[in-house]
């Protein structure tokens, strides 16, 4: 690693405490001025007043608030997250448990947005006011205003309910085969390991539903910078220069011109793998995943704060390491970024 990449590397890693600190302090308060009680919760309303306070007492309840905050920042450095009042389990275990759903399920339709989103925007640029131009606007227009649970919803009626052709919009596998060996918990390559082509065609046709849902709004952002960057790029010198020259049509394009435009498109791509980290609550819950949106989403539900604290800063963590990335990467392939290092 040079020099100029280790430098960033060690800015960026001493600038995460502080965001993952304030991630944890600011769910804190907010899940204290959530309504609801997690004693009564877990009383299930057959306690006493003398028995829910004495669970307040046993849960800590009763404490003064910043007494409370310091005790739960005590934990967290001794990496205690917490106990969820539902599945009686640390959250930390339950969460990790969960991650890798969350994660395929991401990354699926993170790939997705890049097959589509990536050459929508790049074929939009090269032929401005052309039909990949007028779809480009069509399909940011429609990414940006129909909401992940309205396009899943949709495609449940379309394609499950009335054509018949979607797998059963519930779980990750068919509840009739048997999983196969948990290796990496990503289904499709742990059925991959162990030779299963059943297990493994029944997790893709899960994944399908879900992720199309969750790509379809990532595709808008991504193909509306593409398209803007791209022609920005086409517009420049060296690439009006490269054309003079009579370089080849596609060595202009992948060479020069995208190469240029990769900066604010890698940035895009954290910002849209981010956001879908934390964005597919819904889509988990529509569709019964079983990650950590659809954790945190029933911890709401049940008033279980330490789930819901767990899942905000199990998020922050990712949001640090994929920030990050993209810095590292926009390190490596744009010279114009070294400058900003």
């Amino acid at each position: 690693m040079s020099g100029r990449r280790g430098a960033l590397l060690l800015r960026r890693l001493a600038a995460a405490p502080p965001v993952l600190l304030a991630a944890a302090v600011f769910t804190f308060l907010l899940m204290r001025w959530l309504p609801g009680d997690p004693a009564a919760v877990l009383a299930s309303g057959q306690a006493t007043p003398q028995d829910l306070a004495a669970l307040r007492t046993q849960l800590g309840l009763d404490r003064p608030l910043p007494e409370q905050l310091l005790h739960y920042l005590a934990d967290l450095a001794r990496g205690d997250w917490g106990q969820s009042l539902l599945t009686g389990q640390p959250v930390l275990s339950d969460l990790l448990a969960r991650l890798p759903a969350t994660l395929e399920l991401t990354g699926f339709a993170f790939a997705i947005t890049v097959v589509f989103g990536l050459p929508l925007g790049v074929a939009a640029a090269l032929r401005p006011q052309g039909w990949p131009d007028r779809l480009c606007r069509w399909v940011t227009t429609a990414g940006g205003c129909a909401p992940t649970f309205v396009v899943g919803l949709l495609l449940i009626q379309l394609f499950y309910v009335l054509a018949g052709w979607a797998a059963e919009p519930i779980g990750r596998i068919d509840p009739a085969l048997e999983l196969p060996p948990l290796r990496s918990g990503l289904l499709l390559v742990d059925a991959a390991l162990a030779g299963d082509a059943a297990a493994w065609r029944s997790a893709l046709g899960h994944l399908l539903l879900p992720g199309v849902s969750m790509a379809l709004f990532s595709l808008a952002p991504l193909a509306r910078i593409t398209r803007s960057a791209m022609l920005t790029a086409l517009a420049s010198d060296y690439v009006r220069s490269a054309r003079a020259l009579g370089l080849p049509a596609r060595q202009v394009v992948l060479d020069y011109a995208l190469r240029g435009a990769l900066l604010p498109v890698l940035t895009t791509l954290g910002m849209v793998f981010s956001y879908m980290l934390g964005a597919n609550v819904v889509v988990e819950k529509l569709f019964a995943w079983p990650g950590i949106g659809s954790y945190a989403l029933d911890a709401l539900m049940a008033a279980d704060r330490a789930p819901l604290q767990g899942f905000v800063l199990l998020v922050a963590l990712l949001f640090t390491a994929v920030n990050l990335a993209v810095d590292l990467l926009a390190l490596a392939v744009d010279p114009r970024a070294r400058g900003l290092a």
